[in-house]
Formats: C-alpha cells, sequence, structure tokens
C-alpha cells in the first residue's frame, strides 16, 4: 500500500478478506481488519465507491459486534466519512465527521489524539466544501491542542502546523501562512532529516506558497532541491518526483525560463506517458503544459498539432463540456490567432464561448477570458 502499488494491494486484500472469512469468519476482528485495509487500498486507487461499499460493510459490523461507542466502531465511522469525501459527497462527509467528532468527544474526552485527529478530519471537510474560515478556526485550536498535549515535536503537531498553513494559503492569508510551512519544513529537517518523503513534501509545499506570492526567485531553488531529492531517493518514475518535475516545469515557465522549462515539460510528458499511458488526466496536463510552453516561446508550428491532440484527447476521454477540454480548445484558438488563422480563431472562440455559457456559471473566469478573446479576434 505504501508503494502506492495499489493494483497489487487490492488483490493482496481481496485474498485476506476470503481466506479470513472462510477460516475464521466474516465478523472476526481479523476479517474486520482485512476489509478495512482493503478500503483503503479502493480508495488509494481511485476508487471511493468501491470503498465507501466497503467502509459502510465495516461500520455495520462493528456496530453490531462492538456496539456505536467502541474506538473501533468510531474509527470505522471516521474511515467511512473520508471514504465520501473522496467520492465528492460533500454533505455526507461533514456530516459523519461532525458525528465521529461529537462522539469521540462525549466517549474519549476533548483532548484524546482521536478527537483532535476527527476535529482535522472536520476542517478538512469543511475546506473541501469552501468553509474555509470556518476550517481555518478549528485548525487553529487543533494546532494549539496538539501543540499542549501532545508536544511541539509529535509527528500529529507536524502535520497540524501543514495543514493550518495550507488552510491559511487556501484562504489568501499568505503572510500568515509562508511563517507556518517555514516552520514545518525546519522542523522536519530537524527531526527527520533532509530527505524524509515529509520534508521534501513540506520544501515543496513553501516552494509553490512563496510561487502563490510572487517569489519565484525563493521558490525556484526549493523546487529544484525537491526534484533533485525526490529523483535520488524515490525515483525518476515516482509519483512525488514526477509531480516535482512538472512544478520546476512550470515555474521557470511563469518566470519565462523557457530555456530551462521546455526540456522539464518533455521530460514529465514522456514519463507520465510511459508510467499511466497517453489517456491518463497527468498526461493530458502534460502535453497540453508542453503545448503552452512550445507557444509561449514563438515555436507555434510544435504548439498546434499538440493542442490539437490535447484538445481531441480531452474530449474523447473527459467529453466535450469538461472545464478541462473547453480550456484546452481555447488554447487552441488562441494559438490558430497567434499565426493568423483568424477565421479558425473565431470559429473555435465562438463554439467554446457558446459551451462555456452553457455549462460554466455566468461570470466564469474563462467564460470572460473567452469573450474577451473573442473580441480581439474579431
Amino acid at each position: 500500500d505504501s508503494a502506492r502499488l495499489t493494483g497489487p494491494a487490492i488483490s493482496y486484500w481481496q485474498a485476506m478478506v476470503a481466506t479470513s472469512s472462510r477460516i475464521l469468519g466474516g465478523g472476526h476482528a481479523c476479517t474486520r481488519a482485512a476489509r478495512t485495509s482493503l478500503a483503503a487500498a479502493y480508495a488509494a486507487a481511485g476508487r471511493p465507491s468501491d470503498a465507501i461499499g466497503i467502509q459502510e460493510q465495516v461500520l455495520a459490523e462493528r456496530e453490531r459486534a462492538l456496539g456505536r461507542d467502541h474506538p473501533e466502531t468510531l474509527a470505522a465511522l471516521s474511515g467511512l466519512a473520508r471514504a465520501c469525501l473522496a467520492g465528492g459527497r460533500q454533505e455526507d462527509a461533514i456530516l459523519l465527521h461532525e458525528r465521529t467528532l461529537a462522539d469521540r468527544e462525549r466517549v474519549l474526552g476533548p483532548d484524546h489524539p482521536a478527537t483532535l485527529a476527527s476535529r482535522g478530519d472536520v476542517a478538512a471537510a469543511y475546506l473541501s466544501a469552501g468553509r474555509v474560515p470556518e476550517a481555518v478556526a478549528i485548525l487553529q485550536r487543533v494546532f494549539s491542542d496538539r501543540s499542549t498535549v501532545l508536544g511541539p515535536d509529535h509527528p500529529d503537531t507536524l502535520g497540524a502546523c501543514s495543514d493550518l498553513a495550507a488552510a491559511l494559503h487556501q484562504a489568501g492569508k499568505l503572510r500568515e501562512a509562508i511563517p507556518l510551512y517555514k516552520r514545518t519544513l525546519g522542523d522536519r529537517e530537524r527531526l527527520q532529516g533532509a530527505t524524509h518523503p515529509d520534508t521534501m513534501t513540506a520544501r515543496a509545499n513553501l516552494a509553490y506558497a512563496y510561487r502563490s506570492a510572487d517569489k519565484l526567485k525563493d521558490a525556484l531553488p526549493l523546487y529544484a532541491r525537491t526534484l533533485a531529492d525526490r529523483q535520488q531517493v524515490l525515483g525518476p518514475d515516482h509519483p512525488d518526483t514526477l509531480a516535482s518535475l512538472s512544478n520546476l516545469a512550470s515555474a521557470y515557465h511563469t518566470a519565462r525560463k523557457l530555456k530551462q522549462a521546455l526540456p522539464l515539460y518533455e521530460q514529465a510528458l514522456a514519463s507520465l506517458e510511459r508510467r499511466h499511458g497517453p489517456d491518463h488526466p497527468e498526461t493530458l496536463a502534460a502535453r497540453g503544459n508542453l503545448a503552452s510552453a512550445y507557444h509561449s516561446g514563438g515555436r507555434v508550428a510544435l504548439a498546434i498539432p499538440l493542442y490539437e491532440q490535447t484538445l481531441q484527447d480531452y474530449e474523447r476521454v473527459m467529453g466535450p463540456d469538461h472545464p478541462n477540454t473547453l480550456t484546452a480548445r481555447a488554447n487552441l484558438a488562441s494559438a490558430y490567432h497567434g499565426i493568423g488563422r483568424v477565421t479558425d480563431a473565431i470559429t473555435v472562440f465562438e463554439r467554446t464561448l457558446a459551451d462555456c455559457e452553457r455549462f460554466l456559471p455566468p461570470d466564469h473566469a474563462l467564460t470572460q477570458a473567452i469573450r474577451e478573446n473573442l473580441a480581439a479576434a474579431r
């Protein structure tokens, strides 16, 4: 599971559930534990519906065998809430996380580590639903409570600091977020070492915050170091390494350092095609990013075929009304306009604007941008 080999993990836990059920019975503690691990494997593989079904079964079994207030039952309730959140069922997830928090406060007390974890889960669900101020307030309490109860160097406290930084970042409060990102990185370097996966993630998070604050000079060295460390520690094809590759390329692109960005974009696309195949969403995004970099560098003859391929793939894989498809079509229209194919550009812009007005909110940024680009093309 930890190596992200989700296919083998699912097969393994399916076999464990079947074997344990046959030998020990479906209600045995070992069978329930194996079923919980199977649900986690489904979630890691991006199969939330399967994970939800298993978690509902686990919760019912634990309520029947152990009672509603048993810690393992509350853990199953929490697992179901997380599966619902991953599956896009935000309201269900919020209600389940709030119920778990209330039950743990009543049964375990307000300062129990599991209760503190539930409080953080409620905040995460609120963030997902766009209830950012409420989430920030909860995470401030979680960070304070974990610092007091567990100590400032406890792994859960470090996680709470990072979570609070991310929530403040999402709220647009970068002046408050960046010191917390820096603190998290410093603590993880001191406690876990410079190349621990959590430390590398903290470094990438700080780089992202600097980039969001338009401090590219601070962000670029952090992105570059994170990529180098992940390549050495995790390997060139690890998902985190590929994410770092794309992030560094994008940061160079934003800094208008296309000479450095282009080979990284090309490497990212080749690696993602090899690892995920040509139709994976990350591969499609990488192809679009490379086309955009070619376009920015004036190499429109290379950009247009990639834009056209990306659009065709998005329409086939995600459908004509998906926001990524609409963005890909707008990018192609802009490229047509840039090389003087004005009639083609206007045709594509008009179709894209009509689709945006039909499928997106009226004040969506993409709709407004396409409306302006169409007016300029005419």
